[in-house]
């Protein structure tokens, strides 16, 4: 059994909403060719993740905390804890904070396997 209490944390800057903060829930390294990203996700108030396509994989966000508007392809709905979205191979998809409070997620991109 291996746990681990130390995060790697990213910080990426998104020039039209501010930062992408990502803690790394574990090294991907670790877990293989599978997944290229496990991280719990912060989003400050009126910062998003433009949109962008898959290729190659999918990813999956779980919302831990806050509000937020997704957008897949072109439609869009709001999500807020409890709530899950997945964007297959070959879509799109974005995420923009809508509320007053970080918006937190984890996020799972996994390889398509072929």
């Amino acid at each position: 059994m291996t746990i681990y209490k130390e995060k790697t944390r990213t910080v990426k800057e998104n020039p039209g909403t501010g930062k992408i903060i990502n803690d790394h829930i574990i090294d991907e390294k670790l877990i293989g060719k599978a997944v290229s990203l496990y991280g719990r996700i912060t989003l400050h108030p009126g910062c998003g993740v433009p949109l962008h396509k898959h290729v190659g994989n999918n990813e999956t966000y779980y919302i831990v905390k806050g509000e937020g508007m997704y957008q897949d392809g072109e439609i869009k709905a709001k999500v807020k804890p409890g709530y899950v979205t997945f964007c297959a191979d070959g879509g799109s998809h974005a995420l923009m904070n809508t509320g007053m409070e970080d918006l937190v997620f984890i996020a799972l991109i996994a390889n398509t396997i072929k």
